[in-house]
């Protein structure tokens, strides 16, 4: 019989304390996202689903406006 390990509960003070974290990153990354006019884009049940601007998901892919993609300044180098 194979014995399995058991977590601590310091061990799991940790990855709760990690997916905390990780849960917050994720909010605020989206947070920006829907700020620049950035889709969130969503997998379920392995198909895409792109976040509208009115915060509901749609199965067809949204169209970028070329006039409305950033440009690199000349020297390459991007701003901080």
């Amino acid at each position: 019989m194979i014995k399995k390990p058991s977590l601590t509960a310091e061990k799991y003070a940790a990855i709760d304390e990690l997916v905390r974290l990780g849960s917050i990153a994720v909010n605020e990354a989206q947070d920006e996202s829907r700020r620049l006019g950035v889709p969130n884009v969503y997998s379920i049940n392995g198909r895409l689903y792109y976040e509208t601007a009115s915060g509901e998901l749609s199965a067809s892919e949204p169209s970028v406006s070329t006039t409305e993609q950033c440009r690199a300044p000349k020297d390459g180098l991007r701003d901080s």
